[in-house]
């Protein structure tokens, strides 16, 4: 077979004769840079391009994997962006692939207007795998995973790398030898780079990844070392510590052992113990710290784990526990000549464990078996899953708005003249908060949790301190109605918008107003303020948006033609990008820097809210019904992929208009209220 390498190709196979695809007729490559034969698709990163699998014609057809960069946005930032992200990790997969049990760099190369990364197939089974077949490891196989993924570990530590994304699916057993394979370096960042200004990007997996890693961004050797203690966890007891988390947030590492299904020793209850310490500065602050632990008890240690390198007995022959006990007495040895020689004897100290692996296992491999290749696993899990519904409301109950506070633990949203909170696990009702004489239109929260800022029909703002659900501040100022709020990220500057044609600025800590802007001839019912606090958006029945510099109380710039009315803004968590709904049944997509359309996202009803994931790569909306939009109407949610400007998921739930959305900080939950009286709370797997 031959694969066809148009990135919007919807059924890329075919048979080796054609020349044309027979899907979308664009002229077939046989061989990428005279080398390499594409054989078939592995997954698809929407606006970026691909991933295949392919031949190498130099090394008598070895299976490799082909990385395909092909931007849809040419001539943006985000296709430079996108450029520099792919030729960094080409740069680190060339370095770190210089070890042995990581996938090696093959070529990195242009051809026609596309960018590919060509690196090594790793066959075998990958740990979350091995793990739903076996049900769970013992003692001894989790231990003989540390010292086989220690020493990789400390390898790209000492090369100021960290890989950020640690967990089963991201390990995988090669069926040649039984060694380890660390792979998916696409989240690794330079130790020294600093990750954002102000806030750090989140990257890595829910349960595994540190508290340092998804509250600031910032990650650590130890960072990796609570990742790989996330991981034995998840080996010996079954038990998946996203789903931990999503419970409990960080509180289940205090209290791990109680999901053991068999006893281990202390000696490993101890490793375990610190390598998942909350508090970085409690934790293992380096791989040589494990490994030396790990050291003093060699003797618990049998094979690592996993069929593919222990056979079954009526796999064929294997060999008795004392010769397994003197291989892996062979392994600790060569792990401390490793730390005695430092990133200098690596190559030796591989050759050693390779020499003892393939002595001591000769094992029957199962031709029939599905191999693993290098990908990102959740590419091919995208999906908005519904977890709950909050149906004990009282009908005619306006629901507005609504907010998850960014724990994601309690979910508020403003019901004619009161706010309510939501436990979200649970879905009970919390608190009652009481004051507003009149609808409450917008709710908003500090980015850290604190205070709640609510907007409302009678023509007030009141402040309200979370702690104890008292007002601290009530804002009066407008002569109508309240309908949008923006607070800046550091918490100290709220933006109300009103149907009295302005805008103002308040200092949040003092309730004293700063200034008024003005500029629209008509409602204000969009504001945002972007994530560096300078900047301000707002949208109006005027059909206009004025964009406005947060210390000048003049516009200073417009975007235009909007049809009609604009209902909704939101900057990019970057701040580089705008999106804005209209009641022309269009989102529109700005380039801030140069207030530039970048994309026009035509929809076939009006979209009443947006929201950007906390990553920045996706924007969800809802819609509503509108005068001139399509009969038999659906209450959708789209999920639009930012790079690219195509829809990428819808889903419903809602049976009327749908008001209101809002994310979690960490990206994994969406809630969303409607007219049909209900809160629906999603999960955001993207």
């Amino acid at each position: 077979m031959i694969c066809c390498l148009n990135p919007d190709c919807k059924n890329p196979q075919n048979p080796d004769h054609k020349e044309l695809c027979q899907s979308c007729n664009t002229p077939l490559i046989p061989l990428l840079r005279n080398r390499f034969r594409v054989i078939s698709l592995l997954s698809d990163e929407g606006g970026f391009g691909r991933t295949y699998l392919a031949e190498d014609t130099d090394k008598l057809n070895d299976l490799c994997v082909v990385k395909q960069l092909a931007p849809k946005f040419k001539g943006t930032w985000s296709q430079k962006k996108a450029m520099e992200l792919f030729s960094e990790e080409a740069k680190r997969l060339q370095e770190l692939g210089e070890h042995p049990q990581i996938p090696t760099l093959l070529a990195y190369f242009e051809q026609d207007d596309c960018l590919y990364l060509v690196q090594q197939f790793i066959d075998g089974n990958n740990l979350l795998q091995e793990l739903q077949t076996r049900k769970h490891y013992r003692d001894w196989d989790v231990q003989s995973i540390l010292l086989d993924l220690l020493p990789i570990l400390k390898f790209i530590h000492s090369r100021g790398v960290i890989h950020r994304d640690i967990k089963p699916e991201n390990i995988i057993r090669r069926k040649v030898d039984g060694r380890l394979t660390l792979i998916d370096f696409g989240s690794s960042k330079q130790l020294t780079a600093r990750v954002n200004k102000k806030h750090g990007t989140s990257i890595g997996s829910h349960g595994y990844s540190a508290i340092e890693q998804i509250r600031d961004g910032k990650a650590y050797p130890a960072s990796d070392l609570f990742s790989l203690g996330a991981t034995c966890f998840h080996l010996l007891t079954g038990v998946s510590p996203f789903q931990l988390w999503m419970e409990y947030g960080y509180s289940w590492v205090k209290n791990w052992q109680e999901y053991l299904h068999s006893p281990i020793s202390n000696e490993l209850k101890n490793i375990i113990s610190k390598l998942l310490e909350i508090n970085i500065q409690e934790r293992y602050q380096s791989t040589d710290e494990v490994i030396r632990d790990l050291s003093k008890q060699y003797t618990h240690l049998l094979a690592p784990a996993g069929n593919s390198f222990l056979p079954k007995a009526n796999q064929g022959n294997f060999y008795p526990k004392k010769y397994l006990f003197v291989r892996n007495l062979l392994l600790i040895l060569s792990v401390i000549v490793f730390l005695g020689l430092g990133e200098f004897g690596y190559r030796n100290f591989h050759q050693l464990q390779t020499a003892i692996s393939s002595r001591f296992s000769k094992t029957k491999i199962n031709e029939n078996s599905q191999p693993i290749v290098y990908q990102v696993p959740q590419d091919s899990k995208k999906q908005v899953v519904l977890r709950k519904t909050i149906s004990e409301i009282n009908k005619n109950q306006s629901l507005v708005s609504v907010i998850i506070t960014p724990d994601g633990k309690n979910i508020a949203a403003g019901m004619n003249e009161v706010i309510k909170f939501w436990d979200t696990a649970i879905g009970k009702e919390i608190i009652t908060l009481t004051g507003h004489e009149g609808k409450v239109n917008k709710l908003v929260i500090t980015p850290n949790g604190k205070i709640l800022v609510s907007g409302s029909d009678d023509k007030t703002i009141k402040v309200w301190n979370l702690d104890t659900g008292k007002v601290i501040h009530t804002l009066i100022g407008h002569g109508d109605a309240v309908h949008d709020l923006a607070i800046s990220q550091d918490g100290k500057t709220l933006i109300s918008a009103s149907d009295d044609k302005t805008l103002k600025v308040w200092n949040l800590e003092t309730g004293e107003l700063i200034r008024n802007l003005i500029g629209h001839s008509e409602w204000v019912r969009a504001v945002a303020i972007s994530p560096d606090g300078k900047t301000i958006a707002s949208g109006s029945f005027d059909k206009t948006i004025k964009i406005w510099h947060l210390d000048q109380e003049q516009p200073i710039d417009s975007l235009t033609p909007n049809y009609q009315t604009v209902t909704s803004l939101v900057f990019s968590p970057d701040g580089k990008i705008l999106a804005s709904a209209s009641r022309d049944r269009t989102i529109k997509l700005w380039d801030i820097n140069t207030k530039q359309e970048i994309y026009n996202l035509p929809l076939k009803h009006n979209a009443t809210s947006l929201v950007f994931s906390p990553d920045g790569n996706f924007l969800v909306s809802a819609n509503r019904d509108c005068a001139n939009c399509e009969l038999n109407i659906n209450y959708e949610m789209k999920v639009w992929n930012v790079n690219s400007g195509e829809e990428t998921f819808t889903f419903s739930g809602h049976n009327k208009n749908i008001n209101s959305l809002a994310f979690s900080a960490d990206g994994k939950t969406l809630v969303s209220s409607g007219d049909d009286d209900q809160i629906k709370v999603w999960d955001f797997s993207f």
